[in-house]
């Protein structure tokens, strides 16, 4: 259950001696590595604030967790030299035990660690268990009453951390998930990091407002940027270039009230001894910065994924890194940002390359590049550390070969980059790299795309694959992350994640998941270990190297024509090509069964035995149904089982109408119907998968009609359409954050099928010669509806109805019997 005790300070120099081929050529490089890397641990823990202010600031955690034993704990911050040189956190029996004092103490190097302590406690002394709120939120109710609190066994438990870095969010992460988020949310947020052992965390919040002062100084004007932000859900793009404008503009209320925010976000983040990542200069610049400086060498870049290439939305402006511009746009982006939040970090977020390839594979010109963007940061704070996303040696391995990546990494100094493995659980790039070749790295599970709503997982390689890339050879492994693109999904996933950073050997899965039930649940319950045996070895241990993006046909219905069967070869393949692609990452979207031209979504496991699963789990609902983590689970599962039922129903009246048989083609449209309404009764039953909710949210932002009404078509159409559309031809983003809602089903995608079904339909029924679908008629019909529906203002619940266990029961008959 506690890992060995490993002290990362003789990581490098072990590694040295174990290979005799390095100690000539490499133990230079990997000493110097370790001297950067352990000089940068010290430089940020010589200006964390003072011990007092770390204990008050996880005093306060323990008041919002469980304000019940508020004098039940003790907390001390202890020196690294107690902890071998690590950062650590002990657990202690209290030495004067009483009903209204401490009863345990918990010393850490930082509040941080103090607070992960908190959380083993609670876990493995206590069976609770802390999640998401949309997730099921926490199980305290296995803590027993002050004065009761377990001792512990020993005289203490000791947990170093293999690895100094937990990191935390990717850049996406911040409009699929946080975008509408006010303090109070983003206070919970700061207190789940603190628990899981987040000590490196993305705070991106607010940026805007630091561009605009910055820009402004450059004689770009108010109107200038209000063509270059994108809209409140659609920020995290504009900021990466892919797009400018989509959704906006940004108010002056919007920009400054998130300024505002990220100051409190910094604030609580810095009290609990976090060092945040800030943003720093990626290139990205509004368009009338060429006509100011029309000797700049500003690139536009192409189109990324509008309808037709609109110059409205697409092809934005690249400042190339070389130009001079850059070094002072740059460095006074990152003095702003001092200026306005203090000397809060050295470690600074840039992408500039990412899913934007630069225009020569030239390794002294790739070279010249990172070096001018380390520069940018390095005058604006000489101490900075670039950290980067390493997505674009994945997405675009076919540009960054070894010598194209080697000539990235080693343009700036050894120890000022680290780079995240951002895939790592799935596709790691450390093992095909030479571990990035010396470069630091953070071994990262990235898991979601978009913040759709799956069950799925690889608990298996997330539990190892850490340890190993530490363990092998010359790894210069730093840190452990998690890196979705949309938060609160799957806590089975995060939890076994979060507890990698302080992990030295790997978890059995299958022991630990025990333990995992009891704790989720509040009590032990045979049904409900057996049903998680079976989702541990198929829904979870998902091994097809598929990078999983929802695909189910509810929320991705298959824009293409289903009589494809009877047309020429190259009609074939277009069709084939508009279904797959997105972002060029055909596996990352649906998978074409070649036998049939049907398309088939992801399934990397037998629903048959999911099914099974999920009978078993019923079982245990007289026991468990007032558990809000169980109704959260059983919904979550039930969906999951009904949604892949429904892909193969869609399938059944797809081969109907290529058979022409239209009884059982209007047999099985019923029943893929039925099946949506069904899961929006179900889903309706559970706060946490309501439409409502997320539309309340972005409305609540807003102080005037107008931007009520900019927000939630912000709302509406990240989820659904995304991107733009024209009349009879949609974005190829259309569905990517789709999300299983409550009130999506039914006012959004029950529509959809319901005309795509009648298309269909009618095709049989007027008994051409030729069998097709009207493909173009049919996607302006939809279009109209759904951009209709992202202008609506319709009310959606903000609280369930009905009764989870009740429905679930009903819907199990209905199908399954």
């Amino acid at each position: 259950m506690h890992p060995i005790y490993f002290n990362f300070s003789l990581l490098l120099g072990l590694l040295i001696l174990s290979v005799p081929s390095l100690r000539t050529q490499s133990s230079t490089l990997l000493s110097e590595q370790h001297r950067t890397i352990e000089g940068l641990v010290k430089r940020l823990d010589s200006v964390r604030l003072s011990p007092s202010a770390q204990e008050s600031a996880a005093r306060g955690v323990l008041q919002r967790l469980i304000p019940t034993h508020f004098h039940s704990f003790d907390f001390e911050i202890v020196s690294k030299d107690v902890c071998g040189g690590n950062s650590c956190f002990l657990i202690e029996n209290h030495n004067s035990r009483s009903r209204n004092g401490p009863e345990i103490v918990i010393k850490g190097t930082t509040g941080v660690e103090i607070a992960s302590g908190l959380h083993w406690y609670l876990k493995y002394a206590c069976d609770a268990h802390i999640s998401w709120d949309k997730t099921g939120g926490i199980q305290i109710a296995s803590i027993p009453r002050p004065g009761h609190l377990p001792r512990l066994a020993s005289d203490r438990i000791l947990i170093r951390r293999p690895v100094p870095w937990n990191y935390y969010q990717n850049v996406v992460t911040s409009s699929y998930s946080y975008a509408w988020w006010e303090w109070k949310r983003w206070e919970k947020e700061i207190d789940w990091m603190a628990l899981q052992g987040v000590n490196l965390p993305l705070a991106f919040t607010g940026q805007e407002a630091i561009w605009q002062k910055v820009f402004m100084a450059f004689n770009i004007t108010k109107e200038d940027l209000d063509d270059f932000f994108g809209g409140p859900a659609f920020l995290a793009w504009a900021r990466m270039g892919n797009l400018h404008r989509w959704g906006g503009p940004l108010s002056q209320n919007w920009l400054d009230n998130q300024l505002l925010l990220q100051k409190r976000i910094l604030s609580r983040m810095l009290e609990l001894g976090m060092t945040p990542v800030l943003p720093s200069f990626s290139g990205n610049v509004p368009a009338a910065l060429t006509k100011i400086y029309p000797s700049a060498n500003i690139t536009r870049l192409g189109d990324w994924n509008t309808v037709g290439g609109n110059p409205r939305w697409c092809c934005t402006y690249l400042l190339n890194p070389s130009d001079p511009l850059f070094i002072d746009i740059g460095e006074a982006f990152i003095k702003q940002q001092i200026e306005e939040y203090g000397d809060v970090t050295d470690i600074y977020n840039c992408d500039t390359f990412n899913e934007n390839t630069p225009p020569t594979s030239d390794t002294e010109y790739i070279s010249s590049l990172g070096a001018a963007v380390y520069k940018a940061m390095s005058k604006g704070d000489k101490d900075a550390v670039w950290l980067m996303q390493g997505w674009l040696f994945y997405s675009d391995a076919g540009f960054w070969k070894p010598p194209q990546m080697k000539a990235l990494l080693h343009s700036v100094p050894f120890g000022r980059m680290i780079v995240l493995d951002l895939f790592a659980e799935v596709k790691p790039i450390w093992n095909t790299s030479s571990h990035f070749f010396g470069t630091p790295y953070i071994w990262c599970m990235l898991h979601n795309f978009g913040g759709n709503i799956e069950m799925y997982g690889t608990l298996d390689s997330i539990s190892s694959g850490p340890v190993d890339a530490r363990l092998s050879r010359n790894s210069t492994m730093v840190g452990v992350g998690m890196c979705m693109e949309g938060i609160e999904q799957n806590p089975i996933v995060y939890e076994l994640m979060s507890e990698m950073a302080f992990r030295e050997k790997k978890i059995r899965v299958q022991e630990w998941l025990k333990t995992y039930t009891r704790r989720r649940y509040g009590k032990a319950n045979n049904r409900t270990e057996a049903a998680w045996e079976i989702l541990y070895h198929t829904v979870y241990n998902c091994t097809d190297g598929i990078a999983d993006h929802n695909t189910d046909f509810i929320v991705k219905l298959p824009d293409w024509n289903p009589s494809i069967r009877e047309r020429d070869e190259s009609e074939e393949k277009s069709d084939s090509d508009t279904l797959l692609a997105l972002h060029g990452t055909r596996r990352r979207f649906l998978i074409q069964d070649s036998n049939s031209n049907l398309p088939r979504a992801h399934l990397w496991y037998s629903n048959e035995e999911v099914v099974e699963a999920l009978r078993i789990f019923l079982q245990a609902g007289d026991d468990l149904s007032g558990s809000f983590t169980y109704r959260y689970d059983l919904t979550d599962l039930m969906r999951q089982v009904l949604s892949k039922l429904a892909n193969q129903v869609y399938i059944d009246a797809v081969t109907a109408f290529r058979e022409r048989n239209t009884e059982n083609l209007k047999r099985f449209s019923e029943k893929f119907l039925d099946l949506i309404k069904d899961i929006d009764v179900l889903l309706a039953s559970n706060d946490n998968f309501l439409l409502g909710t997320w539309l309340a949210s972005a409305k609540k932002l807003a102080v005037n009609h107008n931007e009520r009404e900019q927000y939630e078509w912000n709302a509406r159409t990240q989820v659904t359409m995304w991107y733009d559309t024209k009349d009879a031809n949609q974005s190829k983003l259309h569905d990517y954050a789709n999300k299983y809602w409550s009130g999506l089903l039914e006012d959004y995608y029950l529509p959809r099928a319901e005309t795509y079904f009648g298309f269909l339909v009618n095709s049989l029924l007027e008994k051409k010669q030729r069998l097709e679908l009207e493909l173009e008629s049919w996607r302006r019909g939809w279009i109209a509806i759904s951009n209709e529906w992202q202008r609506s203002s319709k009310l959606y619940p903000v609280t369930a109805r009905g009764e989870t266990l009740a429905i679930s029961k009903r819907l199990f008959r209905k199908y399954f019997a």
